[in-house]
């Protein structure tokens, strides 16, 4: 390689590098605020002596359960505070049974694992519409809109873009307003995209997409699952369209559960040690 080859591609490697941490910070100021807040709350509720000890609770807690950090932290800043006088948190809580999902055995497997299903829904997805890029957002508790839980065969910058997204401008945010399934058949024509968001899909290399609600019994979207293709399309299919209906409706089902069984239990389990040990210092473990 000649003497500008070679620093080309050395100039190609350092913008990618200062991209990359570009990416890293704009992530990490997502997720600190909403830390920052559960550990003031924690830290007045149960007489703690510093954040860290806050932290610690709520590290143990989501290792203890398999729930992300950032799930845990978004239900407990949104959550009814605990009676001071209970011992429970959810006292009066009813629980159900896991719901069965016809589509993967993942739930089963996984032992109530987010991260199992997700992928599931996920793969499941791809398959029916036949692509390999495609991504699953849930909703997020304490800024609304949807947020990017699982990717696969996107770009960098198309994670970072759409990490977080409102109520509108997207293909996603149609269908979870209309709790209806999306197809966008050009991505460069259909006006349902802002232009910014346009751009960043076409530098993804998607050129259409299709869109599915994760709901719940009761009609409530708690999730999107789509799928992108790298060419323009017609159209799915109504076999497919029903797959796909089938897919996001055991989801939302299976999501409801976990949030209203699994985290639960993990916030449980916070209250716990944090009522037991008022005023003690925690550590990470």
């Amino acid at each position: 390689m000649s003497t500008a080859g070679r620093k080309a591609a050395d100039d190609d490697a350092e913008l990618e590098r200062l991209r990359a941490e570009v990416r890293d910070l704009r992530a990490r100021a997502r997720v600190y605020p909403l830390i920052s807040q559960a550990q003031g709350m924690l830290q007045e509720r149960y007489a703690l002596p510093d954040g860290e000890s806050a932290f610690a609770l709520m590290q143990r807690a989501s290792q203890r359960y398999n729930v992300k950090l950032r799930t845990l932290v978004g239900f407990l800043v949104t959550a009814p505070p605990p009676d001071s006088r209970e011992r429970l948190w959810f006292p009066h809580r009813v629980r159900r049974p896991e719901p069965d999902l016809t589509f993967t055995s993942a739930h089963r497997s996984g032992s109530g694992s987010r991260g199992a299903v997700l992928k599931a829904v996920l793969s499941s997805t791809l398959a029916v519409v036949d692509t390999d890029m495609g991504n699953v957002q849930l909703t997020d508790r304490a800024r609304g809109g949807l947020r990017i839980e699982e990717h696969t065969g996107l770009t960098p910058d198309f994670v970072d873009f759409f990490a977080h997204v409102g109520d509108d401008g997207t293909a996603c945010a149609r269908a979870a307003r209309d709790l209806a399934q999306v197809t966008v058949r050009d991505v460069e024509s259909d006006p349902v995209f802002s232009e910014p968001a346009r751009r960043a899909i076409l530098a993804a290399g998607s050129r259409a997409c299709h869109s599915v609600p994760l709901t719940t019994a009761s009609g409530q979207c708690v999730g999107m699952v789509s799928a992108h293709l790298d060419r323009p399309v017609r159209g799915l299919t109504t076999a497919q369209t029903k797959a796909l209906d089938t897919v996001g409706g055991e989801a939302g089902r299976w999501l409801v559960w976990h949030d209203r069984t699994v985290v639960l239990d993990a916030l449980e389990h916070l209250h716990a040690l944090g009522h037991a040990g008022r005023g003690s210092r925690f550590r990470r473990s």
